[in-house]
C-alpha cells in the first residue's frame, strides 16, 4: 500500500462480540523498530506483529485492527495475502481455518503529536527526542496490529530496537539485549499475562531512570520483591523528588496487598512521567505512565502532592480493578473507573499522611460528576456503549466520580466488611479474566447477603442527580415535623429517580459568633419524604446540612434560614468536610439559578480566606472567576469583577508569606487579571518592582502572568520570545502559545484561530496536543468585537475537522472553540444566536458522528445554563 494513514474506522460492540464468537487470541508478539526516531523527517517506524490464535468458527471471515502508514505484507498460516485486497482501511481481513493460526503483519506505524499510540515529544531544553505510548481506549491498533477489545486477552512480548543509550521498558522487564555496535539496541522483554491491547505499553528516550523495591512476607512463609523504578525527561532529574515518590508507592502497595489479600502480580512496578499526556495517568501493569506536570518545576502545594498522591493510587487500584480482572466491553468502563476513583481515595486517607483526601473529593471530584449528570447527554454509570467513539467519550465525570460517589454509598450502605470480601471473591474468581456487572453483583450479593438488584436498579441503571432539603415545621418555638425531601428524574427517561441513600445529617448552632456543630446522625433515606424524629420537639438548628459527611450521591439544598446563617457565617464553620459541602451546595445553587451569582460572590469575599485547605480554596476562587465571567450579565460583571480582583489583591497582600493559601491568590489573581483591573500588579510582579514577601515569581507564575499582561496587549510578541529562549522548557513552549494568541490585536487573533481550527501552524506544520489546547484558550481570551467575527468559519468546519482529525485533536477543537462566553441579551437563553446556531447545527448534521453530536449539544446546554443564571441575577434585582 501507499505510506498512508487510513481512516479511523470505528468499531461497533456488536462487531466485537462478534470477532470473540469466531476466535480467541493465544498470544502476540510485536516487534518495533524505533531507531529512525531521532529524525524529525522520519514519519513512521517498522511494526511487525506474529498472533497466534485458535479459530472456534472455521471458515468466518474476520478482522485485525491497524491504523498504518502502509502495510508491506499479510501473511495467514503461511501464505501471502495481497495487501491490496486484504487491507481496507484500518482493518486487515483474513479468514481464520480450524485449529491454531498464525497471522503475521509487517508494516509501517506513524508517529503522533496527539497523545494517541506511539507519541514523540522533542524536548526545547536539549533537543532530545522521547517517545511513549498511550492506548485506552483502542489506540494500540496505531502502533502494532492486534484485535482492539479488551475481552480477548493474551500474553504479550515485544521486542523494541532503539538508540543504544536510550532507555527502553514495557510491560515487562528485559529479558535479553544485544547490541548492534552502530548506536542500536534490541530488547527482549518477558512475555507478559494475559492482559488487554489497550493496558500494553512502550517507553523509549533517554529517560532519568531511578529504581528501588518493595517487599512483603506471604502467607506461605515466602518473600514477595517488586522492583520499583521511576522515570522522567533528563532534563526534569533535578525537579524529580524520587524519594517522595517512592513512598507514596509503597505504602498504596502495603495497602492494597492488605486490603485485596492478592498479591501483586505483575512482576515489576515502574512510572513514568511523560510529556504532552492527554491524561492524568494511564495503568498499563508493571509501567504506568503519569503526566510529567506531576514532576513540579515550580513550587507545588501540599493540594497539588495530594492530588499526585491521588494518581498514584488510582493507578495501582487498576492493576487489581481493570488489569487483574477487565470489563467485557465499555459499556462496564465503571467496574474499572468509579472503583479505581473510589479505592484510590480510601487509600490516600487511610495509608498517607494526607487527611483531607474525602474533602477534595467531596468538593473537586464530585462537583465534576454533579456537572455532567445535568447535561442533556448524562448516561447511567452502567451505560450503553455500542461503539468505539462513544467508548471515548464515556471516560467522563459520571464513570469516574458519580461511580466512585456511588460505591463511597454501597461502602456505607453495605458495610465496609462486606464490601472488601466481595472484592477478594471477585479477583480470586475472574483473575485474568473479564466480567459484567452481574459478575461483581453476585459476589457482592453473597458477601452482604442482600438483594443488590433494585440497588442496582436505582443507582447503576438510572441517570441524573436528585436533591436532598429539610423541611420544617415549628410551633413556638419547637420543630413539630422535620421531613428530608428528596427529588429527582432521570433526563434520560424522564420517570423519577428516588433512590436509598444511607447519609449523614448534621446540625450547627451560633456561639460566639462561630458555627460550632451540635448534632449529628446517620439516617435511612428511601423515598420521597422521610421523616427526622430526631429533630423534633427541639428548637430548629441554625443550620441542618443534609449528607454531612459526604456519604452520598445528590445535590445539598438548604432551607431558607439555614442558607442565610451560612452566607453570613460559613466562615466560621472550621471542620473541613463540612465546610467543603457546604461550598459545593452554594456552587451547585449558582449553577442551577436558584443563588444568584453576586450573592455567592459576596460569600466568596467575605469568607474564602478563611478556608484551610488549599484545594477547596483554588477551586472557589476559580468558581468565583466563572461566577463573574459566566453567570453575571455584562452590567453587573465589570463591578463584580473590580471588587474580586481587589478581594484577591487584598488576599494575596494578606496571606501568610510563603503560605499555599498565598501562592493560590497569587494563581488565582494572574487567571484574573487577564480580564483587567490588576495591569499594575501583574506588571509590578513580573519586573519585581512590586514585592510580597514570601512569594516566588517562578516559572509557572510568571508564564500566568506573562499570559496576563499579552491578554491586555502590555507584552510584545517579540518579548514572549525572547522569555521562552531564555529558559527553553515544556512549561514555556505552552505558555508562549497561550500568551501569544491571547494578544488582542485582529492579525494575532486571525493567525491564533486559523491555526486552531486547522491543527497546524503558519508553515502547516502540525500543532502538538498541548500546544492546539493552548493556542484554542490563547483565542478565546478577548472582548466579543475581538472575536465573534471567526464563528462564521467554525459551524462549516465541524464535520471535516472530525473526519480528518483523530478523534483526541478533534475533540480538542470542536470543544474548546465552542463560544461559551456570552452575553443574556434580551431574548430568552434559548433563543441566544449562539444557541441558535448550535441548535440549526444539530437540525443540519442529524447523521454527524454521536460523539461529535454529543460535544455540541453538552456545549450549547452549558451556555443555555450560565445564561439562565444571568437571567436569574437580573430577576434577583427588580
Amino acid at each position: 500500500m501507499e505510506n498512508q494513514q487510513p481512516r479511523n474506522q470505528n468499531l461497533s460492540r456488536d462487531e466485537a462480540a462478534e470477532r470473540a464468537r469466531i476466535l480467541c487470541v493465544d498470544s502476540y508478539e510485536v516487534d518495533l523498530d524505533l531507531t529512525g526516531a531521532p529524525d524529525p523527517a522520519v514519519s513512521g517506524y517498522r511494526s511487525r506483529t506474529r498472533i497466534a490464535l485458535t479459530a472456534q468458527v472455521a471458515g468466518e471471515e474476520t478482522f485485525l485492527d491497524f491504523i498504518h502508514g502502509g502495510v508491506a505484507s499479510v501473511v495467514h498460516n503461511g501464505k501471502a495475502l495481497d495487501p491490496a485486497t486484504a487491507v481496507r482501511g484500518s482493518r486487515i481481513h483474513f479468514t481464520p481455518t480450524e485449529g491454531h493460526n498464525l497471522v503475521e503483519v509487517d508494516g509501517t506505524a506513524l508517529y503522533s503529536t496527539s497523545g494517541e499510540g506511539m507519541h514523540r515529544f522533542v524536548d526545547p531544553v536539549d533537543g532530545q527526542t522521547y517517545l511513549y505510548t498511550q492506548y485506552e481506549p483502542a489506540d494500540a491498533r496505531r502502533v502494532f496490529a492486534n484485535f482492539e477489545q479488551p475481552d480477548l486477552k493474551a500474553p504479550f512480548t515485544f521486542t523494541v530496537t532503539a538508540p543504544a543509550h536510550w532507555h527502553v521498558a514495557s510491560n515487562q522487564s528485559v529479558a535479553e539485549r544485544s547490541e548492534h555496535g552502530n548506536g542500536m539496541a534490541t530488547s527482549l522483554f518477558a512475555p507478559t499475562l494475559p492482559i488487554s491491547t489497550y493496558i500494553t505499553t512502550i517507553l523509549a528516550g533517554p529517560y532519568h531512570y531511578v529504581t528501588d523495591s518493595w517487599s512483603r512476607r506471604l502467607e506461605d512463609g515466602s518473600t514477595l520483591t517488586v522492583p520499583l523504578g521511576l522515570s522522567c525527561r533528563a532534563s526534569l532529574a533535578a525537579s524529580f523528588d524520587a524519594d517522595a515518590l517512592f513512598t507514596t508507592t509503597r505504602q498504596g502497595l502495603d495497602f492494597f496487598h492488605d486490603l485485596f489479600d492478592y498479591p501483586y502480580p505483575w512482576g515489576k512496578y515502574d512510572q513514568a512521567f511523560v510529556p504532552e499526556y492527554n491524561l492524568g495517568a494511564m495503568e498499563n501493569p508493571g509501567l504506568v505512565t503519569f503526566t510529567e506536570n506531576y514532576v513540579f518545576t515550580s513550587r507545588a502545594t501540599e493540594s497539588q502532592y495530594e492530588g499526585r498522591a491521588n494518581t498514584i493510587m488510582h493507578e495501582m487500584a487498576h492493576m487489581w480493578f481493570g488489569d487483574l480482572v477487565t470489563m467485557r466491553w465499555w459499556d462496564d468502563l465503571w467496574l474499572k473507573e468509579s472503583f479505581a476513583d473510589f479505592i484510590g481515595t480510601l487509600a490516600v486517607a487511610e495509608a498517607t499522611d494526607f487527611d483531607t483526601a474525602w474533602v477534595t473529593f467531596a468538593n473537586r471530584r464530585k462537583a465534576w460528576a454533579y456537572v455532567q449528570d445535568q447535561l442533556p447527554t448524562t448516561h447511567p454509570i452502567v451505560a450503553d456503549i455500542p461503539d468505539l467513539e462513544a467508548a471515548r467519550q464515556n471516560f467522563d465525570g459520571i464513570t469516574y466520580a458519580k461511580g466512585a460517589s456511588v460505591l463511597k454509598q454501597l461502602d456505607a450502605y453495605v458495610g465496609r466488611e462486606a464490601f472488601v470480601s466481595a472484592a477478594r471473591t471477585y479477583f480470586r474468581r475472574h483473575e485474568y479474566g473479564n466480567t459484567t456487572l452481574a459478575d461483581f453483583l453476585a459476589v457482592l450479593a453473597e458477601a452482604s447477603g442482600r438483594d443488590m438488584g433494585a440497588w442496582s436498579e436505582s443507582w447503576l441503571r438510572t441517570a441524573g442527580v436528585g436533591s436532598l432539603e429539610v423541611e420544617f415545621e415549628e410551633h413556638d418555638g419547637a420543630v413539630t415535623s422535620a421531613v428530608i425531601v428528596q427529588e429527582g428524574a432521570d433526563p434520560t427517561t424522564g420517570s423519577p429517580a428516588i433512590r436509598p441513600h444511607t447519609l449523614g445529617l448534621g446540625t450547627f448552632e451560633l456561639r460566639d459568633g462561630k458555627l460550632e456543630r451540635t448534632g449529628g446522625f446517620r439516617l435511612d433515606v428511601t423515598g420521597a419524604r422521610t421523616e427526622i424524629p430526631e429533630l423534633v420537639g427541639r428548637p430548629r438548628p441554625a443550620v441542618v446540612l443534609p449528607n454531612d459527611g459526604d456519604l452520598t450521591y445528590a445535590k445539598v439544598r438548604f432551607d431558607e434560614s439555614s442558607l442565610q446563617v451560612l452566607l453570613e457565617r460559613l466562615g466560621t464553620l472550621t471542620e473541613p468536610l463540612s465546610r467543603a459541602t457546604a461550598w459545593a451546595a452554594l456552587w451547585s445553587m449558582v449553577r442551577d439559578g436558584l443563588l444568584p451569582a453576586p450573592v455567592f460572590l459576596s460569600a466568596v469575599r467575605r469568607h474564602v480566606s478563611t478556608i484551610t485547605d488549599v484545594g477547596v480554596l483554588s477551586m472557589i476562587l476559580g468558581q468565583a472567576e466563572t461566577a463573574v465571567q459566566r453567570y453575571c450579565p455584562p452590567h453587573v460583571r465589570d463591578a463584580e469583577h473590580r471588587q474580586l480582583a481587589q478581594s484577591l489583591h487584598d488576599f494575596l497582600l494578606a496571606a501568610d508569606p510563603g503560605s499555599d493559601a498565598q501562592l493560590a491568590f497569587a494563581r488565582a489573581l494572574a487567571e484574573l487579571a487577564r480580564a483587567g483591573e490588576l495591569d499594575h500588579v501583574v506588571a509590578g510582579l513580573l519586573d519585581g518592582s512590586l514585592r510580597v514577601e514570601g512569594l516566588t515569581v517562578d516559572e509557572q507564575l510568571r508564564w500566568a502572568l506573562l499570559q496576563a499582561g499579552a491578554a491586555r496587549g502590555h507584552i510584545s510578541t517579540s518579548t514572549l520570545e525572547a522569555e521562552r529562549q531564555a529558559n527553553p522548557s515544556a512549561v514555556a513552549t505552552v505558555g508562549q502559545a497561550l500568551a501569544w494568541a491571547a494578544r488582542p490585536e485582529a492579525q494575532v487573533k486571525q493567525a491564533a484561530f486559523d491555526a486552531a481550527l486547522s491543527g497546524t501552524d503558519a508553515d502547516g506544520a502540525v500543532l502538538s496536543n498541548d500546544v492546539l489546547s493552548a493556542t484554542v484558550n490563547g483565542f478565546l481570551i478577548g472582548s466579543h468585537e475581538q472575536i465573534d467575527g471567526y464563528y462564521e468559519r467554525y459551524w462549516p468546519a465541524l464535520a471535516d475537522i472530525w473526519e480528518k482529525m483523530s478523534i483526541g485533536l478533534a475533540t480538542r477543537i470542536v470543544q474548546g472553540l465552542f463560544p461559551l462566553d456570552q452575553d443574556l441579551g434580551t431574548e430568552a437563553p434559548e433563543q441566544h444566536r449562539v444557541v441558535r446556531s448550535a441548535d440549526a447545527w444539530l437540525a443540519d448534521h442529524a447523521e454527524a458522528p454521536r460523539a461529535l453530536r454529543r460535544i455540541i449539544i453538552e456545549q450549547r446546554d452549558q451556555l443555555v445554563r450560565t445564561l439562565h443564571g444571568q437571567a436569574a441575577v437580573l430577576a434577583s434585582r427588580d
